[in-house]
């Protein structure tokens, strides 16, 4: 009954029709249960009511306001509808706008007092409010102080998806059963599941909703070290015959260069998880991690020479067609002397290309050893002559399913993921806990120390300067933005505010101004640096404009490469020697970290420079931490104590799990420390000693949730 009840279909509430069910599908909703579970992104704290003399001008405000006029509507030029009204407080009067909304004339009664939520306007002399949200406050009938914003798509709004999820509950909350025992529910002090969806959707007060958001989050987390325990589990029961013992001495005598210590031990342990009898024939599964220039590439191809030597195809997978070229390019190099043929399969690849490849790689023509390719390499065309070893890079771009279905491909094939994004060892253990893992924590010799640099917007002409020097001097120059336009609509207005509130609709520290990487690029090339090749790069240009910019830049055509942070992953300019961030305080450490780890890649001095003119405390210290430390590992040790795991899980959750069908983190995503993190994967793993496989009855809601978290055919789940 309960799970039955949960997996009802949206379309069985009332109003929502075809199209809304499609709309309701955009965002991931197929059942009630998927509607119970699309949790606010923020909550807007509407009961800090402000008078209207201290209403700041252009963010929303909750003003208490009488009607003072009767609404009014007339029909302008273009059929447009305006209805307008006076209201007031004891500090002054503003006149209230709406547009195309005359039913408004319907429910606002004169003399009477109401909750306005909106921003205040001076236009044509005199103050407005357009089309706020308002509530009638009525004696005895307290409004609500916290009210939650989800995330919405085209054809939906606020009000109509909390009616659905108004409805959802009604229906569900009378059946829902808790995926905890009570006594771990109780000791953790927990309200029970029915309790904490009616407060997280319509929360009374903010401690009710603190502590139903707890119980989520500690669910999930439960859930999620539950499902990676079942699925390493299941991992290893499927066994793989060893690999003989490769001789990888001419693979090494060949390279240009002496591996570094770790990259020697990383290899080790790659070697022995692919050779070793102690396997015991479970086939390799290891996260390899290191600092961007740490050597992760050689030692995937140590992996790689030694699955080809033992006859089997190896296939590695990239988030970008310019990091797919880029490995192509080293690959080949590595290889060239040792009869290895590698190949290159991208979006890019023209068709007549791809079925070359298909028909190699299945045996047919010439022989793949080592195929590298982005998503392309998950298409149906690409079929195996006899895949053993399976390569993903950057793996906080993929998702679980992702990885899954390109292993899919294979018997059975030793699987080794990388990633140059630093992250504390546990939550490692938490986000890739199917995982073993291996840490490049030494740089090779040579490479030198990018200095970096925080500075304020006075030292603006300083740096116009130190960026003509560097390029007179023949390198190349990085200006990362945080934003695309500068455009703001109303959308990414309220995006703004949400960003300055804390998850509770409470103001954090104010930020400096967007500078946005059109306008500036523009300005760079017309009125700075007219006599400088200066090109632009964002997320939203097409995948080919994107790879000829990059190519472009790589080739040394371009002087001054304006960007956001699609630079952050896989780009290798030896050349570029300056990186300019500027409003630095809306970024990680972390990331920061990954935006100067694109410069000091050649022979040049390289230096990072950090602009912020942020006066918060926290913004500062983050930075000054980018000014001192330069250890990938330490800073992300840092990070994680001065912004909690959340921002970790929203990585990964945004960057690849959830948008592949695997593991959503929809509530972890908020989490300030790792103490509930550890309580709830220890509760995890006491379940599971008493019930492995999760058959006894009291479990099956627990069993069915886990299913459709994680999306894996691999779950051992009777």
């Amino acid at each position: 009954m309960v799970i039955s009840n949960l997996l009802l279909p949206v379309d069985v509430l009332k109003g929502v029709g075809p199209a809304r069910k499609k709309w309701l599908s955009k965002l991931g909703i197929e059942t009630l249960q998927d509607l119970l579970w699309h949790f606010p992104r923020a909550y807007e704290n509407r009961g800090d009511i402000k008078l209207l003399k201290d209403g700041a001008q252009g963010y929303q405000t909750s003003f208490a306001l009488t009607v003072e006029t009767a609404p009014r509507t007339v029909k302008l030029r273009g059929g447009i509808m305006l209805t307008t009204f006076r209201a007031s407080d004891t500090s002054g009067s503003v006149e209230v706008v709406f547009f195309n909304q005359p039913y408004v004339s319907q429910q606002i009664v004169p003399h009477k007092s109401y909750r306005f939520w909106g921003r205040l306007k001076y236009k044509g002399g005199r103050w407005q409010m357009p089309s706020p949200q308002y509530d009638a406050i009525e004696p005895n009938t307290p409004l609500p102080d916290l009210v939650p914003r989800y995330p919405l798509c085209e054809g939906l709004t606020q009000k109509v998806l909390q009616g659905y999820i108004k409805d959802a509950l009604a229906r569900c909350l009378p059946f829902l059963e808790d995926v905890l025992d009570e006594d771990t529910r109780l000791q953790e002090k927990l309200p029970t599941l029915s309790k904490a969806l009616m407060e997280v959707h319509f929360p009374t007060t903010a401690e009710n909703l603190s502590s139903a958001l707890r119980k989520m989050m500690f669910d999930e987390l439960f859930c999620m070290g539950i499902g990676i325990a079942l699925s390493k589990r299941s991992h290893k029961e499927t066994l793989i015959p060893l690999y003989p013992q490769v001789d990888i001495r001419p693979f090494l005598e060949q390279l240009p260069f002496t591996l570094t210590n770790a990259q020697k031990r990383c290899v080790r342990e790659i070697y022995h998880d692919m050779t070793g009898p102690n396997t015991k024939g479970a086939p390799m599964r290891r996260m390899l991690i290191g600092d961007v220039g740490s050597g992760k590439t050689v030692c995937a191809a140590a992996a790689a020479f030694v699955a080809v030597r033992a006859g089997k195809q190896v296939a590695i997978m990239v988030p970008t067609g310019i990091l797919a070229t880029q490995h192509y390019a080293e690959f080949s190099a590595l290889f060239e002397g040792l009869g290895i043929r590698v190949a290159l399969l991208t979006g890019h690849s023209t068709a007549r290309e791809k079925q070359k490849v298909y028909q190699d790689l299945r045996g047919d023509g010439t022989h793949i050893d080592i195929i590298i390719g982005t998503h392309a390499l998950l298409q149906k065309g690409v079929v195996f002559e006899d895949l053993g070893l399976v390569v993903t890079d950057e793996q906080h771009r993929f998702g679980i399913m992702q990885r899954a279905n390109l292993q899919e491909k294979a018997e059975c094939a030793h699987v080794l993921v990388m990633s140059a994004t630093p992250i504390p060892r546990t939550l490692a253990l938490v986000m890739y806990g199917d995982l073993a893992l291996s840490k490049l924590d030494e740089m090779p010799p040579g490479r030198q120390r990018v200095d970096t640099f925080v500075v304020n917007h006075s030292y603006r002409e300083r740096l116009h300067q130190f960026i003509q020097k560097q390029v007179d001097m023949g390198g190349q120059v990085y200006i990362v933005c945080p934003a695309i336009e500068g455009r703001i609509d109303e959308d990414e207005l309220e995006e703004e505010e949400l960003a300055l509130s804390d998850f509770f609709g409470r103001k954090k520290e104010s930020r400096p101004p967007l500078q946005n990487a059109t306008d500036y690029a523009k300005k760079l090339a017309e009125d700075i640096f007219p006599n400088l090749r200066i090109a632009l790069l964002h997320g939203q240009m097409k995948s080919a404009e994107k790879d000829l910019v990059m190519q472009s830049f790589s080739a040394g055509e371009i002087d001054i490469l304006v960007s956001t942070t699609v630079i952050e992953v896989g780009v290798n300019v030896p050349n570029a020697c300056l990186m300019i961030v500027e409003n630095a305080e809306r970024f990680g450490l972390s990331q920061l970290h990954q935006l100067r780890g694109r410069v000091g890649r050649g022979k040049k001095k390289s230096y990072c420079v950090l602009l912020s003119d942020s006066q918060g405390d926290a913004a500062k210290a983050r930075l000054e931490t980018m000014r001192t430390c330069y250890d990938g590992f330490s800073i992300a040790e840092q990070d994680l104590a001065q912004r909690g795991p959340g921002d970790f899980f929203a990585s990964i959750s945004d960057g690849g799990v959830r948008q592949s069908g695997g593991f959503s983190l929809k509530m972890a995503s908020c989490l300030s420390d790792t103490t509930m993190m550890q309580k709830a994967f220890l509760e995890g793993k006491k379940l599971l000693e008493k019930d492995p496989f999760l058959t006894l009855p009291e479990h099956a809601f627990l069993a069915q949730r886990i299913r459709q978290l994680f999306t894996l055919e691999a779950l051992t789940i009777s």
